[in-house]
């Protein structure tokens, strides 16, 4: 049997028998392994709807488009413009904070940039600069500001998804211009947040999948200062296929193993359709990977291309995401809230 033929044997198995044990469509967890409210055993399921306060409002329309599913992730993202928005100066985190407080079993994710103008095409010798500045500690005064914002406003739990991506070309926090420096950098923002009283923050290590510009795991800071190894995993290249996306270097595996050789639970803070359009049995065979692996949360990007539910142009895949969420509930019959009944949302 083929590497994929055998994952796919265990995964597709764990991902019925998962399936029939979801209770509100968003935990995949098996009830031996459950202890009353022991959140941590169960699959926070969540999606990137919006980055400000629209994002929490489309949480309840997309969990009656899931048949009532709970989404207990709650998933936004600081802008990288400017040192106050990374300070956390949005008014929707307000707005975010409220929603996390509802519920105790629910988990506030926040992406976290780690240097400003983290999208104006920095050059790279800039960047090595901007890294050295920061592994100098001259820019901690920020992150103690965000980390004070958030235990103000009773958020103190929230996940960080510190400097994501930074194995990728783009983002002017980007690892590869100066890895020693940018591990360097993370360790002190993670110090200055942690010295925030009351804070009990956990810090998400989250890569691309795949090689990218440079091995993610030379950028790993240390155990020390991460909580959470998560990767960020589209359906496009490097790949052709979910089994190459699987194996190849820096891939989904070697996620698994690095964070099981760590003792450090996963997480998919991004995940989505891309390149190859409509693919349901990219959508399947996702889902049946997080079923398997079981990571702290899973985050799908839903607006176009890479969505289900605010883009109409991937009905089959939204069949298959829809279906796995919502058809064991309750009486176990699927949602009465048909997809044509939803209009969809601008795109963020």
């Amino acid at each position: 049997m083929s590497h994929r033929g055998r994952w796919l044997a265990g995964a597709g198995a764990a991902l019925i028998a998962v399936a029939l044990l979801v209770t509100g469509g968003a935990v995949v967890t098996p009830p031996e392994e459950k202890s009353g409210g022991d959140f941590e055993s169960e699959v926070a399921v969540g999606a990137y709807l919006h980055y400000g306060s629209p994002g929490v409002e489309r949480m309840q329309e997309l969990s009656r488009w899931l048949g009532g599913s709970e989404l207990r992730a709650g998933h936004t993202y600081l802008p990288g413009d400017t040192w106050s928005n990374i300070e956390g100066a949005p008014d929707s985190l307000r707005t975010w904070a409220a929603w996390r407080r509802a519920r105790a079993d629910r988990l506030f994710v926040l992406n976290v940039p780690m240097l400003e103008r983290n999208e104006a095409g920095v050059p790279d010798g800039r960047v090595a600069e901007l890294l050295r500045s920061g592994a100098r500690g001259e820019y901690d005064h920020h992150f103690r500001r965000l980390a004070e914002r958030l235990v103000g406003l009773g958020v103190p739990d929230t996940v960080i998804v510190l400097g994501w991506e930074m194995n990728g070309f783009n983002y002017t926090h980007r690892c590869r211009p100066d890895p020693e420096n940018w591990k360097k950098y993370w360790r002190g923002i993670v110090a200055a947040m942690r010295s925030v009283e009351g804070q009990d923050f956990r810090f998400d290590f989250a890569p691309n999948r795949g090689g990218d510009a440079i091995a993610w795991t030379k950028c790993y800071p240390g155990d020390d200062v991460v909580d959470i190894i998560g990767m960020d995993s589209y359906d496009q290249p490097p790949g052709d296929s979910f089994e190459e996306h699987v194996t190849q270097p820096y891939g989904l595996q070697l996620q698994v193993d690095f964070a099981r050789a760590h003792g450090k639970q996963i997480s998919y803070p991004e995940w989505g359709l891309f390149r190859n359009g409509d693919n349901p049995e990219y959508m399947q065979d996702m889902l049946a990977w997080i079923a398997e692996h079981r990571p702290l949360y899973q985050s799908i990007t839903d607006y176009c291309p890479h969505g289900v539910w605010q883009c109409g142009q991937n009905p089959r895949s939204a069949q298959v995401f829809r279906e796995f969420l919502s058809t064991h509930q309750g009486s176990g019959h699927p949602s009465d809230v048909d997809r044509e009944d939803h209009k969809a949302q601008p795109e963020p």
